[in-house]
């Protein structure tokens, strides 16, 4: 079996589609509803917060399981949860997890 460089680059593509999903939400987190933030002064109605609060969790989610799925791609094992990984990563940010989609599913015969 021939050993080549796509899990490896689909893997870092999926860990930093994750990763820039996670400081999306962290900047929601953190900008919304702070005095200083310049929003949330009283320009937005009451229920925009929750709704955006509410779809953290499961981008949170969709993050991880972006970073776990890459992790779990640079090593080559477990090729269905590499590659749920790097559909979730398309889901987080599309420019990285589409080419991690490709990379990671046409490598499936280097996976353990």
């Amino acid at each position: 079996m021939n050993k080549t460089k796509k899990p490896i680059i689909g893997g870092i593509l999926t860990i930093s589609s994750g990763l820039l999903g996670l400081m999306g939400i962290a900047s929601y987190a953190i900008g919304f509803g702070d005095p200083g933030s310049g929003v949330g002064k009283g320009d937005m109605p009451p229920f925009v917060p929750s709704i955006i609060f509410g779809m953290s969790i499961p981008a949170i989610v969709i993050a991880i399981l972006a970073i776990v799925g890459g992790i779990l791609a640079v090593m080559r094992k477990r090729w269905r949860w590499s590659l749920a990984g790097s559909i979730a990563a398309a889901l987080s940010l599309i420019i990285l997890g589409i080419p991690a989609v490709v990379l990671i599913a046409l490598s499936k015969d280097e996976f353990t």
